[in-house]
């Protein structure tokens, strides 16, 4: 079914006057048409790229054109090197291998690359040349802080992840790795360096990088790789500022959701540490081999009460551990049951290899009933869901649909009904547009 796709009401004269202008008056700029033949030699050869995916079908893509090359153009006076700042554009209807390859679903998006790294955080201010050029210049910003005198480090914010670079001068090749490490993940860790005589104290070896995290009695964590090899340098400096666990709120909801890895989450009260504590703990004994195929997350059981009611679950019954695959949720046994070796992990690897899902529609697989037991009598029936009473089917019974779609968008949930069946929409909103998907099992 062909998305639909709903959007505000923008003023007709201003959407007239920068229709225009960008049609009769010639440009200076020079945005880059991307294709599978040029896109990796241009945004790798950039140290800052802005990409705009679009569709020419798409109202607001055709808004954004105008806006976009003026913003170019204002960049291109501050920085004239087209290796210094890139602003492109890719035709995602032309080229939908490459809006597959960084999965885009919305038109427009603004992508930030970094010498060929895209970012996750997407473009998400205001669609206006000041609200873009702004944004540009921001990123071009130093990330790194130089410290006059190492007293400044004890006056360290401890609430927050902060590294540290001692270094003999800044014209090194160790402190461009590190500068450029820094301008990835600045968002996640506050960086700060020192220089010459004022590091010398703390340079017993040579240049050196640490990490300090957060608490006041945390201890230091020092870098021991090869200062010049970003790939060594960035993996190390990530594990560190991006934590194994994370928060999922309805402000980063979304960009979590357009990672692409399916959840494993845990519901628990806000004050209730001790749970966040022990699921930290089993997620880094059991499953750090996993970080690349599923997020790690923790929710505020009164936040996500609504997705906690479809999966029959209060508040009153967190801490919750449950995976959400984007199809369905699967709620796992019991919070006790965390720490018995390798059962977290085994409900991981049921999501990987189907069992999850097939149970979800027709019971526990036979390897999985119990010698002289009969199957149907296995079948799952857990508490009757809100979505059951609305309309009856043999596969609600044992699950629910994703937590995305209840997550994303904060406008409410949208149910619709088609002919004599309920059909359930996923309503993804942004600042300016909606995307209204139907949700297939």
């Amino acid at each position: 079914m062909r998305p639909a796709i709903f959007l505000p009401s923008p003023d007709p004269g201003c959407v007239l006057l920068l229709l225009v202008s960008w049609l009769f008056n010639p440009t200076r700029s020079e945005i880059t048409s991307l294709d599978s033949g040029n896109i990796d030699d241009t945004l790798n050869n950039a140290d800052v790229a802005l990409v705009n995916f679009y569709a020419d079908w798409c109202r607001f893509s055709q808004m954004l054109h105008p806006i976009f090359e003026e913003a170019s153009n204002v960049i291109k006076e501050e920085y004239p090197n087209k290796n210094q700042v890139a602003f492109a554009r890719v035709d995602c209807d032309q080229h939908s291998d490459i809006a597959q390859r960084y999965r885009i679903s919305k038109y427009p998006t603004l992508k930030l690359f970094r010498n060929g790294m895209m970012m996750k955080r997407e473009y998400r201010g205001q669609r206006s040349v000041t609200a873009i050029a702004d944004y540009i210049r921001q990123q071009k910003s130093n990330p790194i802080r130089e410290v006059q005198e190492l007293e400044e480090f004890n006056s360290l914010d401890r609430s927050k992840r902060n590294i540290i670079g001692y270094f003999e001068q800044k014209d090194s090749d160790n402190y461009r790795t590190f500068e450029r490490v820094a301008n990835i993940l600045h968002d996640d860790c506050v960086f700060l360096a020192a220089f010459g005589a004022i590091s010398k104290p703390e340079r017993f070896s040579g240049d050196n990088v640490i990490y300090k995290p957060p608490g006041e009695n945390a201890p230091d964590m020092v870098y021991l790789g090869s200062m010049t090899n970003f790939d060594l340098t960035y993996a190390w400096t990530q594990d560190k500022c991006v934590p194994l666990v994370r928060e999922i709120t309805f402000e980063n909801g979304e960009e979590l959701t357009e990672e692409g890895l399916p959840f494993l989450i845990l519901f628990h009260m806000k004050d209730d540490l001790e749970s966040l504590e022990k699921f930290q703990q089993e997620v880094a004994r059991q499953l750090i081999s996993e970080k690349g195929s599923i997020n790690f997350l923790h929710a505020d059981c009164d936040k996500f009460r609504h997705p906690l009611l479809h999966i029959q679950k209060t508040p009153a019954d967190c801490p919750v551990v449950a995976i959400d695959s984007f199809r369905h949720m699967y709620v796992f046994s019991d919070f006790s049951d965390l720490a018995v070796p390798g059962k977290l992990k085994q409900f991981v690897l049921d999501l990987h290899s189907g069992k999850l899902h097939r149970e979800f529609h027709h019971g526990p697989d036979p390897t999985d009933v119990a010698p002289g037991q009969q199957i149907q009598d296995l079948a799952s029936s857990p508490p009757e869901s809100s979505f059951q009473k609305l309309a009856p089917s043999e596969h609600r019974s044992a699950g629910t649909h994703s937590l995305s779609h209840f997550l994303i968008t904060k406008r409410g949930i949208v149910d619709i009904w088609e002919g004599n069946k309920l059909q359930f929409y996923r309503t993804v909103c942004s600042a300016l547009l909606c995307i209204t998907t139907r949700v297939r099992d």
